[in-house]
């Protein structure tokens, strides 16, 4: 009997070379390798021709999806390697670690050990405490974004030695370097798995393991060896992080692991395959066993004999692709600096860091950027899986695939934008499906900024992380397609919900999904928060919002009629309030209500109702009149009556005097002036009236008072930006006059200015159109 104990490196093309090569020679009759015992029933799918790496096999607890781990692969990943040749052999292949059920498990007593024991005024309920998302990503490693308790759990793994060590012993500042120069980029059949063997000997002789995880994860793949043994296996395979080889060759005895794994507790899990990417298996993305290039082993995978001229070529192709000007001399320069780099450095041959260094001298001519661009797309690359149709999986991810075929929407690693036409059927059904997704918390689009507003144009950036499936596992239990569960959530968001302004928000995303019931139960329930609320200020965050969805549900041509009742309630309560709510309060909640004000005056002007619109004018009067409004607050809302042309002239000259006077505090002064010039630097540019009121009122201060108020107006002026502040320093060293004159004073002569109209459409390019009164006012000037 024969016992193999091959020690790799997790997603190395050298090892899955030596693995693939060994196992061919020595032809086991069962091989065994480190993975989920859960996932042995979906190995029959390795081979299939629609099960692409990178893949993933995605192990769960379907009670709580978020707890969960990748197992992924790469087509150079050893594991997988082993696996591909016992399915086509064929012999019985099996995963050998510790099941993942136990794991979940032994992590959930730990986390219980950790944490100190809840007082009765912290527990909480269990649905309210969010889970976790453990990613182990690999069979031996945790992934840094783990919770605090999660990582303390992977101390084992942080506290070996590394073959960190190995490479500086051997003279190298870096271990990734150390590891493809002996390894990945080795081409001779020499007894690799013996050095490896022998060298994390050398590592464990003086590390004793302490981690409960860690020893029980060894003595279950030593139980599995045992297993095969007694099944009468005469040629057994084993594939195993390296780490691990020591301990499976010098095994201890059976009743020793026995008494390890006694007692062992475990929760449900299920398994499913799924697309990964390569950029899920860099270092970059946090996984704890990941690598630096994957799309750089992906290359010396398919061209093991390439001595850089391939790798070249494909810069170039990239470089070419940007409209870069790359020629084949380029490519022949670059070659021959990354060989004698290598020779240079007594190498046998170019590695990725001298043909990085050549492309950078030589390609690149010393931008950092163009590197940049070279790691992102070759040397990590955006290359995504693919998983069969016929795999199991979740109702609700099957819904998704559909709607992402349907609409033509493919789920890509590298980022993707899209601009949707709403008046377009497709492109509407697009923008529903990433709505929709949003509210679940799957956020594969992130929406972009467009050029206007409430238009019929959106903008979005697709980017597929694996991560997703988690969520939509997850969220399956709310429906079995993507609106059902879309409105199932929603819902059960609101009812436990009491914000005003987060059910808005819920509202405001429900109607461009369309998410029908979502609407009516979010109305409801924006209804009766409003009408029971008695907060102002939460009154003015929600209203623009609702306002934003009143006007949004007309171009989406959803009906958000029954918003509008909302808003006119809400709109009388928050005018009737304001006014006391502005008075006794300090700067601070004056500036932040001040901002409130700003806000709900665009969404009124924005709305164009006549009730709302002399509502809210008349409360902005009583503000800007009462003598106890914070002098913030007046000064702003004396300024929108202004914008408003209801107050104007020498009343606006009077109250200006009024506020301003010297028997007013300088303090109040100077929050009133503040508040009165909120946003005017290009107003004060344009409105000649208001800037004659402000040049008029500082020309007429007496020389003391002016040295007086000047802190005041320099405090005023300094929100403004430095553009403004010098056009207006210019416009008042020119001279510039008081209020202008009216069009009356000034001899406005209408029907001389008509005469003009048809000039001034003609050019614009516009049909001069004209009426029967136009004409008659055009023929009597003549006649004149």
């Amino acid at each position: 009997m024969a016992i193999h104990i091959l020690g790799i490196r997790h997603h190395g093309p050298g090892s899955a070379r030596n693995v693939k090569n060994f196992l061919a020679s020595v032809k086991p009759d069962i091989v065994l390798v480190e993975g989920p015992p859960e996932a042995d029933p979906i190995l029959q799918w390795v081979g299939h021709p629609d099960l692409r790496p990178p893949v993933a096999i995605l192990c769960y607890r379907p009670d709580a999806p978020q707890h969960s781990v990748f197992y992924p692969f790469a087509e150079f990943s050893p594991e997988w390697q082993a696996i591909l040749y016992a399915q086509t052999q064929p012999i019985p292949v099996r995963f050998m670690d510790l099941p993942i059920g136990q794991q979940f498990a032994l992590e959930e007593e730990e986390r219980a050990r950790r944490q100190p024991p809840a007082s009765d005024d912290t527990k909480q309920d269990p649905e309210q405490v969010p889970q976790q998302l453990t990613q182990l990503e690999a069979p031996e490693n945790l992934a840094p974004e783990t919770s605090p308790i999660e990582m303390a759990l992977a101390e084992h793994t942080h506290s070996r030695p590394t073959i960190a060590a190995l490479a500086k012993a051997a003279g190298f500042d870096n271990d990734e370097k150390w590891w493809e120069h002996m390894f990945e980029n080795r081409m001779a059949d020499e007894p690799v798995f013996d050095a490896v063997s022998e060298a994390m000997q050398a590592l464990r002789e003086d590390h004793q393991i302490e981690d409960r995880l860690e020893k029980c994860r060894e003595a279950w793949m030593r139980r599995c060896i045992r297993q095969a043994e007694r099944e009468m296996f005469q040629n057994i395979a084993v594939i195993c992080g390296a780490w691990h080889v020591p301990a499976l060759s010098n095994m201890p005895s059976k009743k020793e692991d026995d008494e390890t794994l006694k007692n062992l507790p475990k929760v449900k899990t299920d398994t499913t395959w799924i697309p990964w990417t390569y950029q899920r298996l860099s270092f970059a993305s946090g996984y704890g066993a990941g690598i630096s290039s994957p799309g750089w082993y992906d290359h010396i995978w398919r061209h093991p004999e390439d001595n850089g001229i391939r790798w070249m070529a494909k810069v170039a192709g990239l470089f070419r692709d940007q409209l870069m000007d790359t020629s084949v001399a380029h490519v022949m320069e670059a070659v021959r600096l990354a060989n004698a780099l290598a020779s240079l450095r007594h190498l046998p041959r170019a590695g990725l860091e001298e043909l990085n260094e050549a492309t950078l001298s030589v390609l690149c001519n010393g931008e950092e950027i163009l590197l940049d661009l070279i790691r992102r797309k070759l040397i990590v690359s955006d290359r995504i899986g693919e998983t069969p149709a016929e795999i199991p999986k979740p109702p609700l991810q099957m819904d998704l695939e559909k709607l992402q075929k349907k609409l033509r929407l493919p789920a890509t690693a590298d980022y993707k934008d899209y601009v949707f036409d709403l008046r377009k059927d497709t492109d509407l059904e697009r923008s529903i499906l990433l709505h929709r997704l949003q509210l679940l918390d799957i956020h594969w689009g992130q929406q972009q900024a467009t050029a206007g507003k409430g238009t019929f144009k959106e903008q979005w950036r697709l980017q597929w992380d694996p991560g997703f499936s988690i969520d939509i596992i997850e969220k399956g239990s709310y429906g079995n397609t993507i609106e059902e569960a879309g409105n199932a959530f929603v819902i059960k968001k609101a009812e436990g919900s009491t914000s005003l302004k987060e059910v808005t928000t819920l509202l405001a995303g429900a109607l461009p999904a369309e998410l029908s019931r979502a609407i009516d139960a979010l109305i409801s329930r924006v209804d009766n928060l409003a009408a029971a609320g008695t907060d102002i200020l939460q009154l003015m965050e929600t209203l623009p919002e609702l306002v934003n969805v009143s006007r949004y549900g007309n171009v989406r041509k959803t009906d958000a009629d029954l918003v509008v009742g909302i808003i006119d309630s809400m709109t009388t309560r928050i005018c009737i309030s304001l006014p006391s709510a502005a008075t006794a309060i300090d700067d601070e909640a004056a500036s932040r209500l001040r901002t409130l004000v700003t806000a709900l005056n665009e969404a009124l002007s924005l709305l164009q109702q006549g009730s709302l619109t002399l509502q809210w004018q008349q409360a902005l009067q009583v503000i800007s009149s009462s003598a106890n409004t914070a002098p913030l607050l007046a000064g702003y809302s004396t300024r929108l009556l202004v914008d408003r042309r209801l107050l104007a002239g020498a009343e606006l000259v009077k109250v200006f005097h009024y506020a301003m006077s010297t028997a007013a505090a300088p303090a109040a002064s100077a929050a009133w002036l503040e508040g009165f010039l909120t946003g005017a630097g290009s107003l004060l540019l344009v409105d000649e009236e208001l800037y004659g009121v402000v040049n008029t009122w500082v020309n007429g201060l007496e020389k003391d008072i002016f040295t007086e108020v000047l802190p005041l107006l320099r405090r005023s002026f300094s929100h403004y930006s430095p553009p403004e502040r010098r056009r207006l320093g210019e416009k008042a060293r020119t001279g510039a006059s008081s209020p202008v004159a009216t069009i009356a004073e000034a001899g406005f002569d209408p029907v001389k200015a008509r005469i003009g109209i048809p000039v001034v459409l003609q050019l614009l390019g516009l049909p001069a159109l004209m009426t029967e009164k136009d004409t008659h006012i055009l023929n009597k000037g003549d006649n004149e």
